[in-house]
């Protein structure tokens, strides 16, 4: 039922019992915006995004030094299929002169050439062969280093997601229990009260509803002036008054100070 007004905003009509009990569904709602805010802010949350933004630098590290290794890899094999080649024909041409079968002089001559040639060109790629190999050798170490690395930020990723998943149930078990205290008193509050409450809620930072406790608004934390006050104790109990100061629900108790 929607009442009259004065100076503290009557708006609507409700016993003390269930303007009490609305207290109660305030308190609830606080603690599980509490909960819900705590949920969402955990330092383990902060900590596992740090260590994933590191983690994809360090992930984006190992392609490149994988790359790097299948690179060189490949390059090596082709080092060593070339030098086999050249060696195989040094072979060849050995076993030719060794032989006998050629007996012109300016044959075994031109032979002799291109075995010092082969021989030229044997240690030119087994130097070339080797720099790949020193190459090889450095980029496996980075992809070795740069693996460990990331399997040290899972390990540690692993240890602050354990730590929010039991946070994470010791809040929600909390949550469901402030919920489920809530849904014990809310039978208790008048719809048209609680309609109110919940408008003021949202717009008044999650509270709609305060005690006025030694002539203070514990919503707004202001004291509350002395004819405002005497327009407070004048109503009828099942007045629901507004603070003057802030416009939440105001609930007297037997500690306002009226």
């Amino acid at each position: 039922m929607v009442g009259g007004g004065a100076g503290y905003g009557v708006v609507v009509k409700s016993d003390p019992a269930a303007q009490n009990a609305l207290l109660d569904v305030q308190a609830q709602d606080s603690v599980i915006a509490q909960l819900t805010h705590r949920r969402g802010t955990l330092p383990e949350l902060e900590r596992i995004a740090e260590l994933q933004r590191g983690r994809a630098e360090l992930d984006s590290s190992r392609v490149e030094a994988d790359t790097e290794v299948s690179d060189l890899s490949a390059e090596q094999r082709k080092a060593d299929a070339e030098v086999e080649n050249v060696k195989a024909r040094r072979v060849r041409d050995e076993e030719r002169m060794n032989s006998g079968a050629i007996t012109n002089p300016k044959d075994l001559e031109s032979l002799q050439h291109e075995l010092g040639a082969l021989e030229r060109r044997i240690s030119t790629l087994e130097d070339e062969e080797l720099e790949v190999m020193e190459k090889l050798e450095e980029a496996q170490q980075r992809l070795e280093k740069v693996t460990a690395d990331i399997a040290s930020v899972d390990a540690e990723i692993g240890q602050h997601e354990a730590a929010r998943d039991a946070a994470y149930a010791e809040i929600d078990d909390k949550l469901a229990a402030a919920r489920a205290d809530r849904e014990l008193v809310l039978p208790n509050v008048p719809d048209d009260l609680f309609t109110l409450y919940e408008k003021l809620r949202e717009s008044k930072g999650g509270v709609g509803a305060a005690a006025l406790r030694a002539r203070s608004c514990e919503g707004c934390r202001l004291e509350i002036n002395g004819a405002d006050l005497r327009e407070i104790a004048a109503a009828a109990d099942d007045d629901v008054v507004r603070c003057p100061e802030c416009g939440r629900i105001l609930v007297r108790t037997a500690e306002s100070g009226l």
